[in-house]
């Protein structure tokens, strides 16, 4: 009897360690893709020049605000397009977890640029 309580321990804890897992993974996985997407846009804006011949100003400005919406929509929706979707069925708790892994790999990221930046 011990040893089958022992077993149900033993797979309870596995399958919750996996659970925070796979939370953590998703939230890492979710900040580097805001990252690359982030580092991608950088490395258009200041390649830019090298693709094509000067536009005419209204088409430059054009082609930023365009490019300023997209990136409203896919930054936020991937920093806190999950979070929402839990929230908005009531699970609360979880959606918060899932908004601070987010931001705390956001800010991990964000502290080892910094560092690359100066050193």
């Amino acid at each position: 009897m011990l040893c089958v309580v022992k077993k149900c321990i033993q797979r309870w804890l596995f399958l919750h360690i996996m659970t925070i897992f796979k939370k953590i993974l998703f939230s890492f996985l979710n900040s580097g893709a805001v990252v690359i997407y982030i580092s991608l846009v950088s490395w258009l804006m200041h390649n830019g020049e090298n693709f094509a011949n000067t536009p005419p100003p209204m088409f430059g400005f054009g082609a930023f605000l365009m490019l300023f919406v997209l990136s409203a929509a896919i930054v936020p929706t991937l920093v806190f397009g999950w979070p929402v979707y839990l929230f908005s069925i009531n699970e609360k708790k979880e959606a918060i977890i899932r908004l601070a892994l987010n931001l705390g790999w956001l800010f991990v990221f964000t502290v080892i640029v910094f560092l690359i930046l100066i050193f």
